[in-house]
């Protein structure tokens, strides 16, 4: 399939940027400044949605800036390609706070202020999610109607983002290091979840880059290769995680309630069992999306 390198026209930059980038940075900022707001009751759980929020706040800004000064040829990368990219982790990245923080934290917190500014902020953290998504939809509409081929808005794209985006999920919960410390299999794990988000980046990277039209049939086998070299090892790692986090013979905790961080109120973190089972199910997730990008990649190189 060939490619064409152009460019949404200047009215429609204009308009992604006044009617998406101003509620998107208004409903992120909403969000983390409620989180902030309420001191110390907010926990590590609201420090990380919070986090993630400003995160995506600073990056829709920059973007916008950079968007209303037309300085998009300063960039080596086809900007359109790396933006609804970035709008593609922020609606995951929001998605994923608002679901975490409401189920391990929101539920728990007693009625009051505390609880509506939590309340009001997984809402607008919703709508951020639901914002960035109209933008990937619009951007996908625009292309399909002027019959131009846009990398981001094919299957292979999203399976990339979506496998990136769960491992970064992953490590996340990985950052409480007593999961997997002196545990070789465990360890292994981590190591598999590293080289998988690597392999996946740099061909992230690569794509952006536009390099699939330099080596066509080559680039093909090499994501056939690395896709299922990926699944190999993600397939080693949900055998092994859940067996060595909750089979009670290898050490591991087959019950929550074995857990003595584990209670069903508020806490202001979540507790180590619920980090084990979170990670068992996001690999196992991540698999799943591999498989389907194995499956894309055979059917381009053998049919």
């Amino acid at each position: 399939m060939t490619t064409r390198s152009t460019s949404p026209s200047s009215d429609a930059k204009f308009n992604v940027c006044r009617f998406l980038r101003l509620p998107q940075l208004c409903s992120t900022c909403v969000a983390f400044s409620l989180v902030a707001d309420m001191g110390n009751p907010r926990g590590a759980i609201g420090n990380w949605s919070m986090s993630f929020w400003c995160v995506c706040f600073t990056i829709t800004f920059i973007i916008a800036i950079i968007e209303c000064c037309r300085h998009l040829s300063h960039f080596l990368f086809f900007w359109y390609n790396i933006s609804v990219t970035y709008a593609c982790y922020a609606a995951l990245i929001c998605l994923s706070a608002s679901i975490i923080y409401s189920i391990t934290y929101v539920q728990f917190v007693p009625y009051g202020p505390f609880r509506d500014r939590a309340i009001a902020a997984t809402a607008f953290s919703c709508i951020a999610s639901v914002l960035y998504v109209i933008e990937v939809a619009g951007m996908w509409a625009w292309y399909e109607l002027k019959e131009i081929f846009f990398y981001k808005h094919t299957l292979r794209a999203l399976l990339k983002v979506l496998e990136t985006f769960m491992a970064g999920v992953i490590f996340a919960f990985l950052s409480n290091t007593s999961l997997y410390l002196h545990q070789p299999a465990l360890e292994w794990c981590v190591a598999v979840y590293s080289i998988c988000f690597i392999l996946a980046a740099v061909v992230l990277l690569l794509d952006l880059a536009e390099w699939e039209y330099m080596l066509s049939g080559p680039f093909s086998i090499f994501q056939l290769v690395i896709t299922l070299l990926s699944i190999l090892l993600y397939v080693s790692a949900l055998v092994l995680w859940p067996l060595y986090q909750f089979y009670g013979e290898l050490s591991g905790h087959p019950q929550r309630s074995s857990d003595g961080d584990c209670r069903d109120e508020l806490t202001y973190d979540m507790c180590t069992w619920d980090q084990r089972l979170a990670v068992a199910v996001l690999t196992a997730i991540n698999l799943l999306v591999y498989v389907a990008d194995l499956v894309y990649w055979a059917c381009q190189v053998f049919l």
